[in-house]
């Protein structure tokens, strides 16, 4: 077990980042899967958000958004992945406070982006399906730049009182973290105060974000296949439900790991505290790394312009 001393004070210039309780021996091994996903995740997106700068093809709003997308889970990653490496193979525990929250602010900040972008991404899909003649006119560059500058500003906004309010409070327990990262609660929990007002103010803003953007993401794709089901022939609404199939699997990736990953760690007091953990850090690593490869995958363009990129490279 980790000797961390736990002598009392009152406010720490440093938090010790412990990793996965109970899993301490097994880090290594951890380590190798998180960094693959993590290289993968560099990869994938750096390369969207070349492939769509480059390819005057792809200037169009669903690339623009994916373009968005990529560099959230760019920032997402990079927030997390470095620090916890060091933890993992170097023991490199300590993170000094306000680098701590910093890393918490970017983490939910961003968060609460990319669940914005989806609903942005759903906005492009139903205006593509249901009214495509005006898809250009509706969705014109500076309506895409406005409505990414909104999920931004509103991830931003929500977010920053979080750092403010855990920064207030007295730490007089501990300063020893029992995450991988400064999430959140993890770090709220340390404090010897009545830390009612952060709970309240983190479960109002997940239920704000999460609660509008899947409404309106539903709203979207029930006009959508109400569209789709009155469009005349079955071949023409595969089609056009294959244009939507990448953004759905997307938005599966993110919602299923983030409700999981808040529901048991606030209503389940069985499942082990490693368990919480692994399932915090899968919500973190898995959509930045599956986004690029599911819409390299499924979105013919993109799959196109990788194929000639390498070929290229090739020959």
């Amino acid at each position: 077990m980790l000797g961390f001393n736990t002598t009392a004070f009152i406010n720490p210039s440093t938090f010790i980042l412990v990793g996965i309780p109970g899993l301490e021996d097994m880090h290594f091994w951890i380590s190798i899967p998180f960094c693959s996903m993590y290289v993968v995740a560099l990869m994938g997106n750096i390369l969207t958000l070349f492939i769509v700068k480059t390819e005057t093809a792809l200037h169009e709003p669903m690339f623009y958004f994916l373009s968005m997308l990529a560099a959230t889970d760019l920032i997402l990653s990079t927030s997390t992945l470095p620090k916890m490496l060091g933890v993992f193979w170097f023991n490199y525990h300590e993170i000094n406070f306000h680098a701590c929250l910093t890393q918490m602010f970017f983490i939910h900040a961003f968060s609460g982006v990319e669940s914005g972008l989806l609903v942005a991404m759903a906005l492009d899909r139903y205006v593509a399906i249901c009214n495509p003649l005006r898809h250009s006119s509706i969705l014109t560059n500076s309506v895409v730049a406005q409505v990414g500058i909104v999920a931004l500003v509103r991830g931003l906004v929500l977010m920053t009182p979080h750092p403010f309010l855990v920064r207030r409070w007295p730490y007089c327990r501990t300063n020893i973290v029992p995450h991988t990262y400064c999430e959140h609660m993890a770090v709220v929990k340390l404090a010897c105060a009545d830390i009612s007002i952060n709970s309240l103010y983190s479960l109002a803003v997940i239920i704000l974000i999460v609660g509008t953007d899947v409404a309106c993401i539903s709203l979207s794709y029930v006009q959508i296949l109400r569209t789709v089901f009155n469009l005349p022939s079955k071949d023409a609404r595969l089609k056009t439900l294959s244009t939507c199939g990448s953004h759905v699997c997307v938005i599966l990736t993110f919602y299923i790991p983030a409700l999981f990953s808040f529901l048991t760690h606030r209503f389940s007091k069985h499942i082990p505290r490693h368990t919480h953990i692994l399932l915090a850090n899968m919500y973190l690593l898995v959509p930045p790394m599956l986004n690029p490869i599911i819409y390299g995958v499924r979105t013919k363009q993109i799959r196109e312009c990788v194929l000639q990129l390498f070929m290229t490279k090739i020959n």
